[in-house]
């Protein structure tokens, strides 16, 4: 093919527009976010963001969480980790080789908790980069996911995140996406939720 007898091939023009020019307004984005992951289960949380670890609290006391797993250099696992000191809820540090804490984490740990890079609101979808502070395991092994949102950090569609944050310039070797709680259809075609990963994902939406 490189040596084709009329020359070269050349590269169509694509045209990316049909992929972003929403041109949704914040609240706009925000609606659309919710509306989309809540209707695959997720839940929403509004918080004010100088409040919302008390809200976090909150969520883990309504839900009987009492074995958290979490980073420590993100502000987010900073914070929580402060608030949450005297709380009666045991911390378990994720910031260490799967092989430390594999039992740990597979059969104790009841939530995991992290931050996320943004949100998409045309598909409801958070966005994460893990880090060897916030291992991806973090997000896809526990029972409950929370996500630690930020409103400002939602934006209209996949192809504007891509872009605006240069992925093509360098991606970790996991970004993930993830628009609501582990599901599947793959018997009978029914679907089923936690069957692969967490039963719930609860999204603290900072404002």
């Amino acid at each position: 093919m490189r040596r084709r007898l009329d020359g070269p091939l050349t590269p169509p023009v694509s045209d990316f527009s049909v992929m972003s020019g929403r041109g949704w307004g914040r609240e706009e984005r925000l609606r659309r976010f919710e509306a989309w992951i809540t209707s695959v289960h997720g839940e929403v949380i509004h918080t004010p963001r100088a409040d919302w670890t008390r809200v976090l609290a909150r969520v883990l006391a309504d839900k009987g969480i009492r074995r958290l797993a979490l980073g420590r250099a993100h502000p987010v696992a900073a914070e929580a980790r402060a608030a949450l000191a005297e709380a009666g809820v045991t911390l378990v540090d994720a910031d260490r080789p799967v092989e430390a804490w594999w039992e740990t984490l597979f059969h104790e740990v009841e939530a995991g908790l992290t931050s996320t890079a943004g949100g998409v609101a045309e598909t409801g979808s958070l966005w994460l980069w893990p880090t060897p502070d916030e291992p991806r395991l973090l997000s896809l092994v526990p029972p409950i996911h929370i996500a630690v949102l930020d409103a400002e950090a939602v934006e209209d569609t996949l192809f504007e995140v891509m872009e605006r944050h240069g992925w093509a310039a360098g991606m970790p070797t996991n970004a993930l996406l993830i628009s609501g709680p582990s599901k599947t259809a793959d018997i009978e075609q029914t679907l089923a939720y936690g069957v692969h990963g967490p039963r719930e994902l609860v999204v603290l939406l900072r404002h």
